[in-house]
Formats: structure tokens, sequence, C-alpha cells
């Protein structure tokens, strides 16, 4: 079993930047990663994928502003957040998953924008 834990959640001013960690137990080396965001009363939504071969993909709505990266020797996952909105604040969960329906979550970090 891989446990994740998210870091580097907070307040940040509109147009200011974070960067999110994702710290994992074991090795993330076949698994494919993802960063997910919920936001009062709506329902959870992928923000940004990489997958095993790095391959990556992000929703629309942060697509340019966002950045997914991985290190698989330190088992950890990034999202760099540049030209926050007030529509970005949510809880970012991480996400572990790879073939056989192998799946886990982390339990979130706070990511609060003010406008």
């Amino acid at each position: 079993q891989v446990q994740l834990v998210e870091s580097g959640g907070g307040l940040v001013q509109a147009g200011g930047s974070l960067r999110l960690s994702c710290a994992a137990s074991g090795s993330i080396l076949l698994y494919n990663m993802g960063w997910y965001r919920q936001a009062p009363g709506k329902q959870r939504e992928l923000v940004a994928r990489i997958t095993s071969i790095t391959i990556t993909n992000y929703a629309d709505s942060v697509k340019g502003r966002f950045t997914i990266s991985r290190d698989n020797a330190n088992n950890t996952v990034y999202l760099q957040m540049n030209s926050l909105k007030p529509e970005d604040t949510a809880v970012y969960y991480c996400n572990a998953e790879r073939w056989g329906n192998v799946e886990y979550w982390g339990k979130g970090t706070l990511v609060t924008v003010s406008s």
C-alpha cells in the first residue's frame, strides 16, 4: 500500500504562486500520478495528471498556469501553480493509480486564493 501526503497549500493573493508536493511512502515508478481538487459545493475534478512515462494532461482551466512534475527517485510529485485565481480555491488531493484498479488518495491540502 502507498500512502500519499500532500503539503504546500496555504493562503495566497490572486496572481501569486504556490507549489504543492505529494510525498509517497513507496515507489511511484509504475504509477500514474494526478492532482485533483474539490471546491466547496462542487465535485472533485482532475487538475493535472502525469503518467508513468511522463505524459501530462491538464484541465482547460489551468493550462498555461499549472505544471505537474514527478521525481521518481524521491517518490514525490509536484504541482507548480502560477497566476492563481480565486476560482482555484479548493482542497487539492494527490492520486496514484496503476493497472489492476490499484488507486490511492492523499488527505488533501487546502489552497485559498484571495481576490
